[in-house]
């Protein structure tokens, strides 16, 4: 299969393309179903002797070239309705009548606040010109009206608020907000880009608009993606302030699979500055070697790592509720255990050359000793909560109760 995209060098574009070429190259194989084999990219700079080309060898069209922020108002209608003309007048030309996709926008309904939209009533042009394209050749159509959309690479002061909510707080820039609770309804750029996978395996669904609002139909002319979010922009500014102070606080907020705070915060991520990728961690150290907190959690406790010098004993105490995983990835120890009251004493010899979790059971006091003469013990620790220091449930007693 051959796939030409228009706008590849763009926020969607850009996405697509390289997940394109993932599957082509081998990279990802969740789709072994789908042969991609070329990769026609196009864009404002390239030749338009190019789009004839690829017109006529194209299997497949993904039409995501567009205009949204002109100088001027007519530069919309050239742009978005005149280029989708140009490029099904190529594929006229050549005769080729592989199915097309159009990207258009929830604007195009030019309805309630977008009544007089100019971005709008272009892209309503376009859908036109693609809805008769049909009716005249019979070739395939798939026309998206796409909601705000949000990711890695897009640009700020461009593609999008929560583009520009990211950088400018990873920035340590200010951000405005005119209205906290303005609902946007978004849809991440990689539910996108999965939805795009799909429409090339035949997978679509459909639906007919009421107003912005996608209502299913399997008959639809439209097209849409179902997986979308609706958020504040004072939702998504707390949020990002939220991620922007993880560094300090370790702290890692719930990050439900498919649920907007995670996509949110991957976003973010990808504007960090590079003087932000790395930071360092508070190591706690003596003489016995050291214990650094890694990552707290909401919900789910937090990770430690513990580096034990040779010969020496760490532990010795007891929680009530707490109980904690114990996992060796370097050096070689032994864990002793014993429940409060008891005197038998259960033993671990755990090594980095074969790593396991064990269990610190809630009442058994518990150890790790460093059995190497040269070698540090090097144990990432699991616990259940994060520590607190008001209310820490740690009590000393020696295992070898002796």
């Amino acid at each position: 299969m051959n796939i030409l995209i228009t706008g590849a060098k763009g926020f969607i574009g850009r996405n697509l393309t390289e997940n394109l070429k993932n599957i082509r190259d081998g990279k990802n194989r969740t789709n072994p179903e789908l042969v991609i084999d070329r990769i026609f990219e196009y864009d404002i700079d390239s030749d338009v002797s190019q789009l004839d080309e690829y017109c006529r060898d194209a299997d497949f069209v993904f039409n995501l070239a567009g205009v949204n922020r002109p100088k001027e108002n007519s530069e919309f209608m050239r742009g978005n309705y005149g280029f989708a003309s140009d490029l099904l007048g190529f594929l006229k030309r050549n005769g080729n009548r592989c199915p097309v996709m159009l990207s258009s926008s929830i604007q195009a309904c030019c309805a309630g606040r977008y009544a007089q939209s100019e971005y709008g009533k272009s892209k309503q042009a376009a859908e036109e010109e693609f809805f008769c394209y049909k009716e005249e050749t019979g070739a395939e159509v798939f026309v998206y009206r796409f909601p705000n959309i949000f990711g890695k690479w897009s640009k700020p002061n461009y593609n999008s608020v929560v583009a520009t909510f990211c950088n400018n707080i990873a920035n340590d820039l200010p951000i405005q907000i005119n209205d906290r609770c303005t609902e946007l309804e978004l849809l991440y750029i990689d539910d996108l880009v999965d939805g795009m996978i799909q429409l090339l395996k035949g997978s679509v669904c459909r639906c007919e608009y009421d107003m912005t609002e996608p209502v299913p139909d399997e008959n639809g002319r439209y097209c849409y993606i179902p997986n979308t979010h609706k958020v504040t922009l004072g939702e998504i500014a707390d949020q990002l302030y939220e991620f922007s102070k993880q560094p300090s606080t370790l702290v890692m907020p719930d990050l439900q699979e498919n649920s907007f705070r995670k996509k949110l915060y991957s976003t973010y991520l990808s504007y960090l500055p590079k003087e932000k990728i790395a930071f360092a961690l508070k190591m706690n150290t003596d003489a016995r070697g050291s214990f650094t907190e890694l990552l707290r959690t909401k919900n789910s406790g937090q990770f430690s790592v513990n580096i034990s010098k040779p010969g020496v004993t760490k532990g010795q105490h007891w929680h009530n509720t707490k109980w904690e995983f114990f996992i060796v990835v370097s050096g070689h120890g032994l864990i002793q255990e014993r429940k409060i009251g008891d005197d038998e004493v259960i033993e671990f010899e755990v090594s980095g050359e074969k790593i396991e979790a064990v269990h610190m059971l809630p009442g058994y006091t518990h150890n790790i000793i460093n059995l190497s003469e040269t070698e540090d013990l090097v144990t990432v620790m699991w616990a259940n909560e994060q520590f607190d220091q008001n209310h820490p449930d740690t009590f000393y007693e020696e295992v070898q109760n002796v």
